[in-house]
């Protein structure tokens, strides 16, 4: 039996398990980092999901997430696969372009370093 087994992609056919490829988790991670680095964030978390992977972001490790960034490719077509929501469940900004909608976040580094 071969180990190295996968479920080939198919186009239209969606993975059972939604997760963040490197890339997106290398512009994830470059905020996150910068975020820590201005005493902002403490602490995430990362679930892979059916139909979503979400990027949790926290001030402390034991309150719920400051933000939640989301990934739904079942929406690529429509609103865009990838958006921000708040700590009170609005979405802050959603798009197809990763980089773009977390400017949103941005921001937010640019308020807390000054």
């Amino acid at each position: 039996m071969n180990m190295e087994t996968t479920t080939p992609f198919r186009p239209g056919h969606l993975p059972e398990q939604v997760a963040f490829d490197r890339k997106e988790l290398g512009v994830i991670l470059t905020l996150y980092g910068r975020m820590v680095a201005a005493g902002e964030w403490r602490d995430y978390g990362i679930s892979c999901l059916r139909e979503v992977a979400v990027f949790s972001i926290f001030r402390r490790t034991a309150e719920s997430p400051l933000y939640k960034i989301e990934k739904r490719p079942k929406l690529r077509h429509k609103q865009g696969m990838y958006c921000v929501i708040g700590m009170d469940g609005q979405i802050l900004k959603r798009g197809q372009d990763l980089k773009a909608v977390l400017r949103v976040l941005e921001r937010k580094l640019i308020r807390a370093v000054e």
